[in-house]
């Protein structure tokens, strides 16, 4: 049953994304309306957009804009980053971070047969505000990254 859930999920955000890329625009509610889909799926509150976190992920992402590689910036705020030799949507690198919910299992609070990070700092309870950015490498990749404030902290995501 839980395998059913958990594919329901990832197919409607698939499917959002789908009619995303349609009238993608990368707006702010792209990307939190991704986010909060996921976050609600496990009874946790809204992200709320923050500007200051907005900054942070355009400067870094400028650091990138030459090679598109995906290192994180170590720095105080919890954060996703993805990248694309073509074009990608908001949407699409949060649904890529979604799609690791089936590789958590709650009960061990632990990830099984893959990654499974990138998802829990989307539905972390204790995070309230996030902002991205993203940018077109000169090597005509994307470059998207997230970040949320506070960072997770405790032991249960929700």
């Amino acid at each position: 049953m839980e395998f059913c859930k958990i594919s329901s999920v990832w197919i409607s955000l698939v499917a959002l994304s789908l009619l995303h890329s349609i009238y993608a625009q990368d707006r702010i509610k792209d990307f939190l309306n991704g986010h909060n889909f996921a976050r609600r799926e496990v009874g946790n509150k809204d992200l709320e957009w923050d500007p200051v976190l907005e900054r942070y992920a355009t400067d870094y992402a400028k650091k990138h804009i030459h090679d598109c590689q995906l290192i994180h910036t170590g720095g105080p705020y919890g954060e996703n980053l993805a990248s694309s030799p073509i074009e990608m949507f908001g949407l699409d690198a949060v649904s890529m971070w979604v799609y690791e919910k089936k590789y958590y299992n709650y009960e061990t609070k632990s990830c099984v047969g893959g990654e499974c990070g990138h998802y829990l700092q989307v539905i972390w309870n204790t995070t309230t505000h996030l902002g991205c950015a993203k940018l077109r490498c000169d090597n005509g990749g994307t470059w998207i990254g997230c970040n949320y404030n506070p960072p997770p902290q405790g032991d249960l995501p929700y």
